[in-house]
C-alpha cells in the first residue's frame, strides 16, 4: 500500500514529525543526472566563457594596444602586442570550439579541455604584468575548469 508521496507504506521508517524526512533515500531522477554531469556542464559553459574572454583580450591586444598598464618591453616575453592579440585569439577560438565539444559530450573535449586551459593560464601568467586582474580571473576560471575536467565522480557516495 502506498501512501499520499508514493512511498511504500512498509518503507516508511517509524518516525514522526521533522526526524522522518532525514531517515529517507535521497530521489533519484534517473541514471543520466549525477554529480560527475554537472561538473562536465560547468566546465563546457566555464570554456564557452573563457574562450570569449581570450578572444577579447586578443582583439584588445591587436586594436588597443595602449591599453595595457605596461608596453611590450615590461611582459615576461618580450613579444608585440599584435603578436599576443594573435595568441589569445587562437586560443580563445580553440578554448570556445573545446568547451562546445564537452557540452556535446565528444570524448576527446575533456582532454582537449585540460590541456587548452593550460595553456591558457600559462599565457596570461606570462602576460601578467599587461593587465594584472583580468589576468588573474582568466587564471582563476582556468584553474576551475581544470579541476571540473579532471576529477570523475561517477559511483561514488556523498
Amino acid at each position: 500500500m502506498t501512501d499520499v508521496d508514493g512511498v511504500q507504506k512498509e518503507d516508511r521508517t517509524p518516525t514522526f514529525g521533522a526526524q522522518a524526512a532525514y531517515l529517507r533515500e535521497p530521489a533519484h531522477y534517473g541514471h543520466d543526472t549525477d554529480d560527475f554531469s554537472g561538473w562536465v556542464s560547468f566546465a563546457g559553459i566555464m570554456m564557452i566563457l573563457l574562450g570569449a574572454f581570450q578572444i577579447v583580450e586578443g582583439l584588445v591586444a591587436l586594436f588597443s594596444p595602449t591599453y595595457f598598464l605596461v608596453g611590450a618591453e615590461g611582459l615576461v616575453l618580450s613579444l608585440s602586442f599584435a603578436g599576443w592579440g594573435w595568441v589569445h585569439l587562437l586560443l580563445g577560438i580553440l578554448i570556445l570550439a573545446a568547451g562546445f565539444a564537452v557540452l556535446a559530450g565528444k570524448p576527446w573535449g575533456r582532454f582537449t579541455g585540460i590541456v587548452l586551459a593550460g595553456l591558457s593560464a600559462l599565457a596570461n601568467l606570462v602576460f601578467i604584468a599587461a593587465y594584472p586582474m583580468w589576468s588573474i580571473i582568466i587564471i582563476a576560471v582556468d584553474v576551475a575548469v581544470i579541476y571540473a575536467l579532471a576529477t570523475d565522480r561517477r559511483g561514488r557516495q556523498a
